[in-house]
């Protein structure tokens, strides 16, 4: 019996690599150089890694699936799912901005300088910008913060007006405000102070909403914050979307794990945030 390919080899980033025999498939594995990766406070990580054309071709919103090492003497038998922080295509690298909380984060936080780091994508359904746009708000909390960067950027690019509402537990797990503070203006509602109290949150929003600096809604991070947004979507007929953050396993589809519940035109329907998200219509999204 003749010996069958299933798979390709990964792409060396940086390597000798033949011409690309599917150029119409979005997403690839590579091999790509961790080029940093910092500490930026206690519990979270900042990656930079050497990407592919394809993979530099990545849309805000869309998401990677990276081999991890293991931190321990067990295996890790699953990629971990991380949603890109900033796509630096001037200098080929893709960054992320994860928290260390279990195995995989934690294997994955032991990457040095040099590592090969082994990623998959960039998988998933990104943004989008709505034709027209003026001005926009992303609302991000603790780790969806890093999901709101490339958005940003894109509408930023785009000469779109971009207001960051940043909602953390305290001052130091603010990050990424220096790149948004790039993008447009920067709120920081916090925990500590008690800025974050939804009541605040929302009068924060119905300011924008009033000065028309809110054509469009993105959120990620909070189910309190998507809510609030969504309420005022419906009021105030203002478009959103939503990242959704859910443990997944293949990140490819077939193994159903990332499974969770939207309501479409009044009817309750399943989807899978890997494939049909991780990006939804805000008012479809029904929670984590």
């Amino acid at each position: 019996m003749a010996k069958t390919v299933f798979t390709a080899s990964p792409y060396v980033v940086d390597g000798v690599n033949p011409p690309d025999p599917k150029p119409e498939i979005p997403a690839e594995e590579a091999l790509g150089k961790v080029v940093s990766h910092d500490w930026v406070n206690a519990e979270y990580k900042h990656l930079v890694v050497k990407a592919s054309p394809k993979q530099l071709k990545a849309k805000p919103g869309q998401f990677f699936n990276i081999l991890c090492p293991s931190p321990d003497d067990g295996e890790l038998w699953l990629r971990r799912p991380q949603s890109i922080y900033r796509i630096d295509r001037e200098n080929g690298n893709l960054e992320f901005l994860y928290k260390c909380v279990g195995r995989g984060t934690r294997g994955m936080a032991t990457l040095k300088v040099g590592d090969d780091c082994n990623m998959v994508g960039p998988l998933g359904i990104g943004f989008s910008l709505k034709p027209g746009a003026k001005n926009v708000v992303v609302l991000g909390r603790g780790v969806g913060l890093a999901t709101m960067g490339p958005i940003s950027q894109l509408a930023a690019e785009m000469g779109v007006g971009v207001t960051a509402i940043l909602s953390a537990r305290s001052a130091d797990l603010v990050m990424a405000d220096d790149l948004f503070s790039k993008s447009g203006e920067v709120i920081k509602v916090l925990d500590s102070d008690g800025s974050s109290d939804i009541a605040n949150v929302r009068a924060i929003l119905d300011r924008l909403i009033a000065a028309k600096k809110a054509d469009a809604f993105y959120t990620c991070g909070s189910n309190r914050l998507m809510f609030l947004m969504k309420e005022l979507g419906v009021k105030h007929g203002i478009p959103g979307q939503v990242a959704m953050e859910q443990i997944m396993a293949c990140g490819l589809g077939p193994c159903y794990v990332c499974v969770r519940t939207f309501e479409v035109d009044g009817h309750k329907e399943l989807r899978r945030v890997c494939i049909e998200g991780p990006v939804f219509d805000l008012q479809e999204c029904t929670g984590w």
